[in-house]
């Protein structure tokens, strides 16, 4: 009879050593994890891998010989592509003239050739952004919201293509061809972190 309940309590006595055993295994996967984490995209659907395609594209329309058409063919059309905005003569007098500091004869040409043509000049502002986010670092910990780290690459481009009679006129880009940076946000309680938010409506 003793013999059988020692077994018993042995075998009773082998949870926690299986417990201890399965965390030791897990903390030592830890690296192993790390591919589990998300990761997330956040982009313009153009046709841009790069800064650098989206600046020869821009550089590639010639004033006053590259036409509305021509354009269009590049995929820069307002009514197709969602990273293109139509700007109208007001939109763009309000970017242009509305420094009393800058006289009007110090624009460029084609700025120029667009304030006179009034209605008839129009212009195309292309917004592109292609971000990645990815959560490295120890998968416990962010699973658990203990540390989360987050790296962001990817590059952001400003494009504005001013035309008048569908005649481009003016051509101007900005951007940060390079975005590196990491978030790190760091909760010692973890889990617990927010509880005192969520306090309040418990006791409503």
């Amino acid at each position: 009879m003793r013999s059988a309940l020692d077994r018993s309590g042995a075998h009773r006595g082998l949870g926690p050593a299986l417990a201890a055993t399965a965390i030791a295994v897990a903390m030592v996967t830890l690296p192993g994890c790390q591919a589990l984490l998300p990761e997330a995209d956040v982009s313009t659907s153009v046709q841009w891998d790069s800064f650098d395609d989206a600046r020869d594209t821009i550089e590639s329309f010639v004033p006053y010989q590259t036409r509305r058409e021509d354009i269009a063919a590049k995929g820069l059309d307002p009514y197709a592509n969602p990273a293109v905005s139509l700007l109208n003569y007001s939109d763009i007098l309000q970017r242009f003239a509305s420094s009393s500091a800058v006289r009007r004869e110090d624009f460029d040409p084609g700025i120029r050739d667009c304030l006179s043509a009034g209605k008839r000049c129009i212009a195309y502002s292309i917004v592109v952004k292609k971000v990645r986010k990815e959560r490295v670092g120890n998968f416990w910990l962010d699973s658990l919201n203990f540390r989360r780290e987050i790296d962001i690459t990817g590059w952001s481009f400003n494009g504005l293509v001013i035309m008048v009679d569908d005649v481009v006129v003016y051509t101007l880009y900005s951007g940060q061809p390079k975005l590196k940076d990491r978030e790190n946000t760091h909760n010692p309680l973890g889990p617990l972190q927010g509880w005192g938010d969520q306090v309040p409506g418990l006791l409503r």
